[in-house]
């Protein structure tokens, strides 16, 4: 099983951590964000991990070169931010030969059961599988009765996509996803800089299945500032036993 993690954000909200290192090589618990996302991978069976890198990326390759986590790490060396879309479509020659595989953010923190995940996503013979949750935030996917994407709203400016007369719920996309390579035949159009927002409602529109995956029983944070990284701080501290880290 391959992944692709996202490491190339500036990490703006976590100035003034950010402004000498990359977010993810930001601590909790004496570990790093990316060191806590890698592990977890190899946890849940990865065997390949695809980093995508930009600000400060010589200091995650030197983070990569001192440690031995037993896996397959390759490098996707961006020039100027390309987004999540951009980011996996610049890196899809990793992916083509692959049944399935992940793509997760590093700026984020979850215990979900990624295998589980992966074997639903295989099961529903999905394009995509999306990791959702009730929680607030500004932008929520809609999904029918049947758990599939049906639209997208934007509550801060009032803007919606739908197609969509029946019944939905609207979830907050937390960052995790399984895709299927055929994903990448809904991004060709649609530049170099992207999120993979637009190419799940493309596909969807056209009858593809893009499905929730809800993880509301599962821990999951984003550290997107400094209040959020004391708070993952304290949770591991209160839950978690120190790892035995091997160089």
């Amino acid at each position: 099983m391959k992944a692709m993690l996202f490491a190339a954000g500036k990490g703006t909200r976590l100035k003034p951590l950010t402004d000498r290192h990359p977010k993810c090589l930001v601590t909790a618990a004496d570990t790093t964000l990316l060191e806590h996302n890698i592990r977890h991978l190899i946890k849940n069976g990865v065997t390949t991990i695809v980093i995508n890198l930009h600000h400060f990326g010589q200091q995650i390759i030197d983070f990569i070169g001192e440690h031995d986590f037993g896996i397959d790490i390759q490098i996707s060396v961006e020039e100027e931010l390309l987004e999540t879309g951009g980011g996996l479509l610049y890196a899809r020659d990793h992916f083509r030969n692959e049944e399935a595989f992940l793509v997760c953010n590093s700026d984020i923190y979850t215990d979900l059961d990624l295998r589980s995940m992966v074997i639903s996503h295989l099961e529903h013979e999905n394009l995509a599988t999306l990791a959702v949750a009730d929680r607030e935030t500004a932008r929520y996917l809609r999904f029918n009765d049947q758990q599939l994407l049906c639209g997208w709203e934007n509550r801060k400016t009032s803007e919606e996509i739908s197609w969509n007369d029946e019944s939905f719920q609207t979830r907050a996309f937390n960052g995790v996803q399984v895709m299927s390579p055929g994903i990448f035949d809904y991004m060709d159009d649609l530049g170099s800089i992207f999120s993979t927002i637009p190419v799940y409602l493309k596909a969807a529109q056209s009858g593809k299945r893009i499905m929730a995956y809800p993880m509301d029983v599962a821990y999951w944070i984003d550290i997107g500032t400094i209040e959020k990284l004391e708070e993952l701080r304290v949770y591991l501290k209160e839950h978690c036993k120190p790892q035995i880290k091997h160089r």
